[in-house]
């Protein structure tokens, strides 16, 4: 007989950990407390919109590639993509700035702003170049329990070159001087969940994969991405269980014996109980530990998990309007207020932003069949500090109208008196459908003392068949990480129990 693993939670990496466990010939069951799959990516459909609730960025598309090539398919087979050109516009409190897809193009736009940056721009990305390649191939594919998995000769010979001990604002200011080239390079690491100062350089490979990398957008959304690993995971034979809400773990010689659930989220009726001889956690790590686990059995204390540093929380908008904009990019981001302002209110005073930054997505833009004819689909973002509590209807009808302002003067257009659809989605919201720590939107911060080997372990220290994956373990926040975090994960439970080797 099959041996079988219960896996909690149908987000990214709780997905792909299900297909992964599934191709090394495992029973699969997958419970989710929501009515479909996707966690925090889901998608919203109200009023004739269709929103992504979550993630809206896709970049790196070799990594989607490289996953669905593991079984035999293609992202083709399940979704096309679209090139976003421009990749994004940038509005600063002069003017706007689109941000073009074709790199001689971006060289020409840098060399427009700052003689001899086109040059500068080529050398900086030969090194973020080298830093996504050794990433991808030497560093995030590690289950990040022992420091003995980096001991690879390429990997130590050029350490160096990682800049792990630089800091990508120090980094990118050795090669270009003009503020707004420096903050368009400091961008890919806003949500990593520190100052730029604070961050390793060795994320400049988000740059590397912004640029050369492109933005591109799945048809149908984001949840069309989501889609497909549940049809992958169908196609395997993986059991999912929707409205199941787990709400204890059984546990005996150290080992889960099974998992508890109750039927209807948000209602306490019978109790289902699912077998196992191992377990992944896809939903939060902090509340499988602090929630489901007896202390005895937590590998980590509340005082742990106090001292991590939060990558930002969010506030978000999905707005319909029942009229079409003019000259509406895909993605933009308004960066018309002092950028260091609200980072130091992100990342060092944690309060609510006097001025925020804030990004907009407009799919409709790209994709007709997210808004009916005629009408405009928007997805607003206010990344805030995490555990920001107090996100009350006034406090979010106040920053609404205060980025709505600023989008129509920087338009030139009125949007406000054209919403037919409005739906908010903050803390208290992360907290409750997600079971979010502090609220948390991205998980943990990229900070160096919380790369690799000093993230939560993915696998428990207390239990012996239970695993972690997602955005509070390796390697990090992202749907890229995700989805590798649920294939290390799933190597790593192979590699405890057995299974297939090819995994």
């Amino acid at each position: 007989m099959n041996k079988q693993v219960i896996i909690i939670g149908s987000g990214f990496a709780g997905l792909s950990a299900a297909c992964f466990m599934a191709k090394a010939g495992w029973k699969v069951t997958v419970l989710e407390k929501h009515t479909t799959p996707g966690g925090r990516a889901r998608q919203l459909k109200a009023g004739g919109f269709t929103f992504d609730m979550g993630p809206s960025w896709y970049w790196m598309p070799d990594v989607f590639e490289r996953f669905f090539s593991q079984f035999g398919k293609s992202v083709s087979d399940y979704y096309q993509l679209v090139r976003l050109d421009p990749s994004y516009r940038i509005y600063w409190n002069d003017g706007a700035m689109d941000v073009p897809a074709r790199y001689d193009s971006l060289k020409d736009l840098f060399e427009s702003m700052e003689p001899g940056s086109a040059k500068q721009l080529d050398k900086f990305l030969a090194e973020a170049a080298y830093k996504y390649k050794a990433g991808m191939n030497k560093l995030v594919y590690k289950p990040g329990r022992s420091f003995s998995e980096f001991l690879d000769p390429d990997l130590l010979k050029g350490v160096f070159r990682l800049d792990v001990f630089n800091s990508v604002k120090a980094h990118i200011a050795e090669y270009f001087k003009h503020p707004k080239l420096q903050q368009l390079m400091e961008f890919p690491v806003l949500f990593l969940g520190a100052l730029p100062e604070k961050t390793p350089a060795l994320y400049s490979l988000m740059n590397y994969a912004d640029i050369m990398g492109g933005t591109w957008y799945p048809s149908g959304g984001m949840y069309s991405i989501v889609h497909a690993l549940h049809k992958l995971a169908m196609e395997l034979g993986v059991t999912f269980y929707f409205n199941e809400n787990v709400t204890d773990m059984i546990i005996d010689k150290k080992t889960v014996q099974k998992v508890v659930s109750e039927p209807g989220y948000g209602h306490k009726s019978k109790r289902n109980y699912f077998e196992a001889d191992a377990v992944i956690g896809g939903a939060d790590y902090h509340f499988i530990e602090n929630s489901l686990l007896p202390k005895a059995h937590r590998s980590y204390t509340e005082a742990y998990w106090e001292k991590r540093v939060m990558a930002p929380g969010c506030l978000l908008y999905y707005v319909g309007l029942n009229k079409r904009l003019q000259n509406l990019p895909h993605h933009s981001l308004f960066f018309d207020v002092p950028f260091e302002k609200h980072c130091e209110e992100i990342y060092i005073s944690k309060r609510w932003p006097s001025h925020p930054l804030f990004y907009v997505s407009a799919t409709s833009v790209t994709d007709n069949s997210t808004a009916p004819e005629g009408c405009e689909n928007l997805f607003f973002l206010i990344p805030v500090a995490a555990g920001l509590s107090g996100d009350t209807e006034e406090l979010r009808e106040k920053y609404f109208n205060m980025i709505i302002s600023r989008m129509e003067i920087h338009s030139g257009q009125r949007i406000k008196d054209s919403i037919a659809y409005k739906k908010s989605f903050a803390y208290s919201d992360f907290v409750y459908e997600y079971n979010a720590y502090k609220g948390n939107a991205y998980g943990l911060a990229n900070t160096l003392w919380q790369t690799a080997v000093f993230k939560p372990s993915c696998r428990s220290k207390k239990v012996k068949n239970l695993f972690y994956t997602g955005q509070l373990t390796i390697p990090g926040p992202g749907v890229p990480p995700a989805l590798i975090s649920g294939e290390v994960v799933a190597k790593e439970v192979v590699k405890a129990y057995g299974g297939k080797n090819d995994v």
